[in-house]
This record gives C-alpha cells, sequence and structure tokens, in this order.
C-alpha cells in the first residue's frame, strides 16, 4: 500500500515538473534570445546561455518602436476595462447567487456558452456597431469591447465566489439589526475583496494581451496597444527582426508578472478564513 501511495506521488510529482517545464521553457528562451547577439542569433548550434550577453536588442527595440507610448496604451485599455467590468460584475454576480431563479440560471448558462463564440464570429458586427457610434480608432471603444468580452467570464467567476460565501453571515448581521447595504459593504465585501481581485486580474490580463480587437479596431499609429506594435518586428516579407522582437515581448510579458507576483496572495488566500467561529 505505501509503496503504491509513494508511486503516486512520485507520478504526481513528475507530471507537475513536466507541465512547469512546459510553462517555463518558451518564456526562458525567450529570455535567452533578448540577450544574444546577432552572431548567436544566427548560429546553427543555438545555446541556452549566450555566450557574450548584449543591451543592444533593448536599445534597438525602443529605437525602431515607439514601446513605452504603446505599452502606456494598453495599460490604460487594460485597467480601465477590467475596472469596468468588476464595478458591473460584481452587483450583477451577487444578484444571480444569492437569488437563484430560472432567469438566473438561463443568463448563467448564457455566460458559459457565449466563451465559445470565436472572435472571427463577432468581429464583422462588432465593427458595424463601433462604426455607427463612430468609436472606430477610439481607445475607449477598445475599452468597450474589452469590457464586454471579459464581463461573462468575470461574472461566471464571480458567482462563485459570492456562493462561497455562508449566506449565515449576512443573517446574523441582519439579526444583529444592519442593513443591507451595511451588511453589503461591511459583511460581504471583504470577504469577496480576494475574488474580485482575481477577477480583476483575469480581465486586466486578457486585456493586456488581446490583439486581434485591437489590429482590426485601432488604425492609427499613436494609439496601437502593445501586441500590436510588437508585429512591427516583422518585415513586409514575413523576416522578423529576432532579437529586438525578443526583447520587446520580454518587456511586454513583465507587467503581467508583477501584477500577479503583488497580488498572488490575495488570490491564493482562504476567501472566509476566520469567518465563523468553530
Amino acid at each position: 500500500m505505501r509503496t503504491s501511495k509513494r508511486s503516486a506521488r512520485a507520478g504526481q510529482y513528475a507530471a507537475l515538473l513536466a507541465y512547469l517545464a512546459f510553462l517555463a521553457l518558451p518564456f526562458l528562451w525567450l529570455l535567452s534570445t533578448a540577450f544574444k547577439s546577432p552572431r548567436e542569433l544566427g548560429s546553427l548550434h543555438p545555446r541556452w546561455i549566450p555566450e557574450h550577453p548584449t543591451l543592444d536588442n533593448f536599445r534597438q527595440a525602443f529605437d525602431e518602436q515607439p514601446l513605452l507610448h504603446a505599452a502606456l496604451n494598453s495599460l490604460l485599455a487594460a485597467a480601465s476595462a477590467a475596472l469596468i467590468a468588476v464595478l458591473i460584475a460584481t452587483p450583477m454576480a451577487y444578484v444571480m447567487a444569492r437569488h437563484r431563479t430560472l432567469l438566473g440560471r438561463a443568463a448563467t448558462g448564457w455566460v458559459v456558452v457565449s466563451q465559445a463564440f470565436p472572435f472571427v464570429l463577432v468581429i464583422i458586427p462588432l465593427f458595424l456597431v463601433l462604426k455607427n457610434l463612430r468609436l472606430i480608432d477610439s481607445v475607449f471603444g477598445l475599452v468597450m469591447v474589452y469590457v464586454v468580452w471579459s464581463l461573462p467570464f468575470a461574472l461566471w467567476m464571480l458567482v462563485g465566489y459570492v456562493r462561497a460565501v455562508p449566506a449565515e453571515l449576512e443573517e446574523a448581521a441582519a439579526v444583529d439589526g444592519a442593513g443591507r447595504l451595511r451588511t453589503l459593504v461591511s459583511v460581504t465585501a471583504p470577504l469577496l475583496a480576494p475574488g474580485i481581485v482575481a477577477t480583476a486580474l483575469f480581465a486586466f490580463i486578457t486585456a493586456w494581451n488581446e490583439f486581434f480587437f485591437a489590429l482590426v479596431l485601432l488604425k492609427t499609429p499613436e494609439k496601437q496597444t502593445l501586441p500590436v506594435v510588437l508585429t512591427h518586428f516583422i518585415g513586409a516579407e514575413g523576416v522578423a527582426d529576432l532579437g529586438p522582437l525578443a526583447a520587446a515581448a520580454f518587456l511586454a510579458t513583465l507587467p503581467s508578472l508583477v501584477v500577479f507576483a503583488i497580488i498572488q496572495r490575495r488570490i491564493t488566500g482562504g476567501m472566509t478564513a476566520g469567518a465563523v467561529k468553530a
């Protein structure tokens, strides 16, 4: 019995290590490429660790493309979309979780189904709607698209978090004389904070990494987001300027990693730890 348990545990660890390697290797290769010289990039026998690390790729990337301005555009669009999506989804999720009606179940089903729609299916009607609203080539129009696209999944996430908060806590607050608004603000909202942070992180990363909508809707170079600007390192004949592209792509991944590192404790922390005494 012990031998079988140890074998199962060893298999689990091996699978976890394989999965971590699968996730980490592309990022490590990107990092390695960003610091390689042109001679090493053209070598027939590439190495993981550059022989002569250089920052020339980073300098060239900033000289060739307005990366900082594009990053600010992406930050504005992603942060705005995350904030608006959370503000809309939180009260909707509370109502859907606490009042389980047929309409609420139908709405939840529609939320799940809507995530299966491909971008290509909605881009033409979406483009026509934004054109009528005169929001083509507008960062505000792009934010609206990001909010609509991330809202269903954000709502689905928050419904689960709200259902994890014991309704007995709200009932106890009502018995103590707290009104509905006071209960939501003082009791429910603090327990939902990790879920709200996790949902905002999801919406932010989704908007930060999004490429297709930004490519179609933004035409002015000064308004383009960072994923779109990264494509400018690929020439007309499909030949990529590999060094500067890797350097720029590496810098583009850092905000997501930094944001996750800052708030990961809130995401992994127990939502209702200590809320109910044993």
